[in-house]
């Protein structure tokens, strides 16, 4: 469970519950959710840029139960929020807005939405916003589904980023990740026809679930289908070095003996389906895709157009 909702009540709407707006009818305790709420406390700087810049960045919607849900009689109107008519993207889990700002300040004929539930990275992302200048971004509090679901008009949205969503390793927890079938319907919603959904991660079981959801989807379609497979696919060179055994990815401590954390999957030793993307050059390289470099992990780039 991601987070304790508020007392719930009956909600008065003349709509019915969808997979998207179940979390704002409040169901967060009887359906998984992706995230967990780390942290929503401020302090110091990201006190202030709270204070100081979420009135002007950060889009102020209802909600219902809980504080990251979004009312489903809400619509963004990214025309009138931005002041113009321009391709929207939204990036799903901005983490600390490194990702976001840096393609906002490269693409400034572009608008880009921030949807996050980490309270303290939207206050660093509107940090950045202001210290930058930069006036192509919005961010929101709020659970994706349900951004995808209502909040964003049908086929608003130019492209969708999903980069380094949580692993959740464990097999029981693997109903907790976002990428699934049912949220694979919202992005087909929120995408206009030809629209793009980029996705990296880290860990290649992970890659694999997102291919295999993929793959299920009359919605979408592979840009790599079949390529970089065989010796040339990320997936078989993991299975290969098998770093993924090893302590989380992690260097192995002096003086520690290797742990398996059973994070890789089946070893299938080589890889003959492919489908990998080549790295999104439009995707700065942050401190967390570092440290994946740094452990010794592949990362695995997916690229899909809506049809």
């Amino acid at each position: 469970m991601s987070e304790t909702p508020e007392s719930p009540e009956t909600p008065q709407s003349s709509r019915p519950v969808t997979p998207g707006s179940q979390a704002s009818f409040g169901t967060y305790g009887g359906r998984p959710v992706s995230f967990v709420r780390r942290g929503t406390r401020l302090q110091g700087r990201r006190q202030a840029a709270w204070e100081e810049h979420s009135d002007r960045w950060a889009i102020q919607v209802p909600r219902h139960v809980a504080n990251t849900s979004v009312h489903p009689d809400y619509v963004f109107d990214a025309e009138a929020e931005f002041g113009r008519k321009a391709p929207l993207i939204v990036e799903i889990g901005s983490g600390l807005g490194d990702a976001v700002c840096h393609a906002a300040e490269e693409n400034p004929d572009k608008d880009f939405l921030a949807v996050e539930v980490y309270t303290p990275g939207l206050a660093n992302t509107m940090i950045k916003i202001n210290s930058r200048g930069l006036s192509n971004v919005r961010v929101v509090e709020a659970n994706a589904p349900e951004v995808l679901a209502t909040m964003l008009p049908a086929g608003s949205v130019s492209e969708l980023w999903v980069f380094f969503p949580d692993p959740w390793h464990k097999s029981r927890h693997h109903k907790r990740r976002l990428i699934q079938p049912a949220f694979a319907e919202l992005a087909a919603r929120s995408l206009k026809k030809g629209g793009l959904w980029r996705i990296a991660t880290d860990w290649s079981n992970y890659a694999v679930h997102v291919r295999e959801v993929l793959a299920g989807s009359t919605e979408f379609e592979n840009l790599h289908d079949g390529e970089r497979a065989g010796a040339d696919s990320p997936l078989t060179q993991v299975w290969e070095s098998g770093v993924e055994s090893m302590v989380g990815g992690a260097p192995v401590k002096e003086g520690r003996a290797p742990v398996s954390t059973e994070h890789t999957g089946p070893n299938e030793g080589v890889d003959h389906v492919g489908g990998w993307a080549p790295r999104f050059d439009g995707r700065i390289r942050t401190s967390f895709e570092n440290k994946a470099h740094e452990a010794g992990r592949m990362i695995f780039d997916l690229s899909y157009r809506r049809i």
